[in-house]
């Protein structure tokens, strides 16, 4: 049996629904416990510049009150490191971040914003926050954020789960050799964005990848389900393709 995959459940929509109307209904801090129980290993919620679904009250009370490791997803911005260095969740993933765009549509480029990075990265890896860079999954990008000191990369697979037939296959290698690279320079690997029941199974099977961060699909699927459901399928599609016969056909990038 290989080592359990871990999941981290971003609950950044939980928010999004209670600030259609106000108030404090749905609580993302309830949401994360049932997370918890449901089997999530980490809550992940990030906390944008326009402030469209979590809140910085949000943020002290799942670092402070949280029932899981808190994994902030946050932009290199000023505003940002002093938010994070006052709640010191146990990870941070330096994400890209534009105002208009509707979710995070890339990596950030590692290789031409090494500069801009670097003191972001050494002030949290500083006082023992785990520092990952969200990037594409290429050669460079990974080889880049080992430069600049990071503790892990996060892989975006949002192309291999919007692409279909041989693109997604493609997709697929790419996913496993930037796995790979990363963890032959001893970083930690993750990946997310975009993942659903159908998509994540491949993924999974990856050995290299120790962390799935996922959280639309699996909130949308709660309004139908319950949340607690949907993480617990979730959970399960991601043991089956790490410990099952997925894990032989698909670790090495075949489909």
């Amino acid at each position: 049996m290989t080592e359990r995959l871990r999941l981290g459940i971003n609950i950044d929509h939980v928010a999004t629904l209670r600030n259609a109307r106000g108030g404090r209904h749905p609580d993302p801090l309830r949401a994360a416990a049932i997370a918890a129980k449901a089997g999530a290993d980490s809550i992940t919620a990030h906390l944008r510049e326009d402030r469209r679904h979590i809140q910085d009250a949000d943020i002290v009370a799942l670092a402070r009150e949280g029932v899981l490791p808190l994994n902030l997803e946050m932009a290199a911005t000023p505003e940002m490191l002093e938010v994070t260095l006052a709640n010191r969740p146990h990870a941070v993933c330096l994400v890209p971040e534009k105002r208009q765009e509707l979710t995070t549509e890339g990596g950030l480029d590692a290789v031409a914003e090494k500069h801009h990075l670097a003191p972001y990265v050494e002030a949290m890896m500083a006082i023992g926050i785990e520092v990952a860079i969200f990037i594409d999954p290429e050669r460079a990008q990974v080889e880049a954020a080992r430069a600049l000191g990071a503790f892990a990369v996060e892989l975006h697979t949002g192309r291999y789960c919007n692409a279909e037939g041989e693109a997604r296959t493609e997709e697929l290698h790419r996913l496993v050799e930037a796995a790979e690279r990363a963890v032959g320079l001893g970083l930690e690997c993750h990946a997310g964005h975009g993942l659903s029941f159908d998509t994540v199974a491949p993924v999974a099977a990856i050995p290299e990848v120790c962390e799935l961060n996922i959280g639309h699909f699996l909130v949308g699927e709660g309004v139908f389900v319950g949340l607690g459901a949907s993480v617990q399928t979730m959970r399960a599609l991601m043991d089956d393709a790490r410990n099952g016969p997925l894990q032989k056909t698909t670790q090495r990038g075949s489909a």
